[in-house]
C-alpha cells in the first residue's frame, strides 16, 4: 500500500488578484523600523485582504505586511485567538 505523504498545496489563486502583486514587494517588506503605512493603505483597498491575512496566519508568516497587518499585529491577533 502506498501512502501519499505530500500535503495538498495551498490555494494561492488570490495572489493573482491582490494589489500587492501589482505594486511590488518593497512596500510590504520594508527595512526594520521603516513605515508600513503605504502597505496598509494598499491592503485597505484590496479585495483579497481577508484571504491574504488568512494565509499569513495559517502559514505563520513572520515578516512583512499581510492582510493589512504588520508582524506585531499578527502576533497579537494570534495570541488573542488562543
Amino acid at each position: 500500500m502506498h501512502n501519499d505523504t505530500t500535503a495538498a498545496a495551498p490555494d494561492l489563486s488570490w495572489q493573482e488578484q491582490a494589489l500587492c502583486a501589482q505594486t511590488g514587494s518593497d512596500f510590504f517588506f520594508p527595512e526594520p523600523g521603516s513605515s508600513v503605512r503605504e502597505a496598509k493603505q494598499i491592503c485597505g483597498m484590496c479585495e483579497m485582504r481577508s484571504a491574504c491575512l488568512e494565509y499569513a496566519l495559517n502559514h505563520d508568516e513572520r515578516f512583512g505586511v499581510w492582510g493589512g497587518l504588520s508582524e506585531k499585529e499578527r502576533l497579537s491577533l494570534r495570541r488573542a485567538q488562543h
